[in-house]
């Protein structure tokens, strides 16, 4: 191919991971399945988190989790900024897996980024969580999964306010929220100290 051929070819690449970025994917509404009463979409594989988790077979996972939320956690793909669960959740609790219930984040932890999703300036604790270099689209990332069911979270990095400095930008669909008046009841009851005045 001659370099005029070529150059087309590369900008429109360029262009289609942009707008992958920016605008991630999405399930159709019809895909997505109505939330019960506490606002959850989906059934937990395990929860509460015992710390003994079994990774199910593809297929049992695919009838726990709504498309939206086994492209992230399995597939590693990216959901609709501003047009997530909890990007803009100001309610006090925790945010678990949503393969395996295990502990990851903390609303005491949760800033307003201006980024469309949910993020965080630590983990729940330091070993909640993978990390490695993600190298699509053309730029260099540090990748988040969950510690346990190895679930894609997101990504962390380096733009995060004080005490971190850390971003953690996670995607609402590999995560569930437990408000702060239920954690004992779901059996999450010993991290009701981490609101402790």
């Amino acid at each position: 191919m001659k370099t005029r051929q070529i150059l087309p070819v590369i900008a429109m690449a360029a262009i289609a991971a942009i707008v992958v970025l920016k605008f991630g994917i999405a399930a159709e509404p019809d895909q997505l399945p109505a939330a019960d009463a506490s606002g959850n979409t989906a059934t937990p594989v395990a929860t509460p988190w015992n710390g003994n988790f079994v990774m199910p077979a593809p297929d049992e996972l695919r009838t726990r989790l709504t498309p939206l939320q086994y492209e992230v956690t399995q597939n590693e793909a990216t959901e609709h900024s501003f047009q997530n669960e909890y990007w803009d959740n100001r309610q006090e609790g925790i945010y678990v897996d949503i393969v395996s219930g295990q502990p990851l984040f903390s609303s005491t932890d949760k800033f307003k980024s201006g980024t469309g999703w949910p993020s965080f300036t630590r983990p729940i604790t330091a070993d909640a969580m993978l990390t490695h270099t993600d190298t699509r689209f053309f730029m260099k990332r540090t990748e988040l999964k969950s510690s346990a069911a190895k679930s894609h979270l997101g990504h962390v990095f380096e733009d995060g306010p004080e005490p971190t400095g850390l971003r953690y930008c996670i995607n609402s669909a590999s995560l569930r929220f437990i408000p702060k008046q239920e954690l004992a009841a779901s059996g999450y009851g010993e991290y009701l100290s981490l609101f402790d005045e």
